[in-house]
């Protein structure tokens, strides 16, 4: 049986602690945005990464009916999204900013652009080959890989993303562009993932 929390236990103050939770995470992490802008996005781009490879074992388990979680994988992620996604989205989104200001003629339409011709393909190129390198293949692998992949992948990529990026990039606060894509790319990573099976 389930522990219960006995009613006299169940206070009015009790109940505020439990619901002002969000609200302590939310300030705490948007201090640590505050502080340590890169670090906080590099770590949140690993947790979700990795978490992204967890829902595609979660899936391809239900579909093999298996048992096992391959933990090398779930690592292989939160050490792409740790030191490649976080860092390098967070510059990007930066140098996008920067070098295509809102106030720009058809500023919307350019930074959707460069982002869907020149990051895209750019960022799809450096996970196949990054993904590679952790799982310690060699170069014909990733040529292989590179073959049959990657057009489809960058296809699949300008489909879901194009939406979400033009949404992103210029609706979203410059702050929180990282983990507006971080929450999207739970479901990318996802098909990525089964792309590598």
């Amino acid at each position: 049986t389930r522990a219960r929390i006995p009613p006299a236990a169940w206070t009015p103050q009790v109940e505020s602690e439990l619901g002002s939770l969000p609200k302590r995470a939310l300030a705490q992490y948007l201090l640590l945005l505050k502080l340590y802008p890169v670090l906080t996005k590099a770590v949140s781009s690993g947790i979700l990464s990795a978490l992204g490879n967890l829902l595609a074992q979660t899936i391809e388990k239900r579909k093999k009916d298996s048992q096992n979680l391959e933990v090398s994988g779930l690592l292989r992620y939160l050490v792409y999204g740790l030191f490649v996604t976080g860092p390098l989205s967070h510059y990007l989104y930066l140098f996008m900013e920067y070098s295509v200001p809102p106030e720009v003629p058809w500023a919307s339409v350019k930074r959707l652009l460069l982002d869907r011709l020149f990051f895209a393909p750019t960022f799809l190129l450096l996970f196949f080959f990054v993904m590679n390198l952790l799982e310690g293949k060699n170069v014909s692998v990733f040529v292989a890989k590179m073959r049959s992949g990657f057009w489809p992948a960058l296809q699949m990529n300008w489909r879901m993303w194009t939406p979400l990026q033009f949404i992103n990039i210029n609706y979203v606060p410059l702050q929180f562009r990282v983990l507006f894509a971080n929450m999207a790319a739970l479901f990318w990573y996802a098909y990525l993932a089964s792309l590598g099976k």
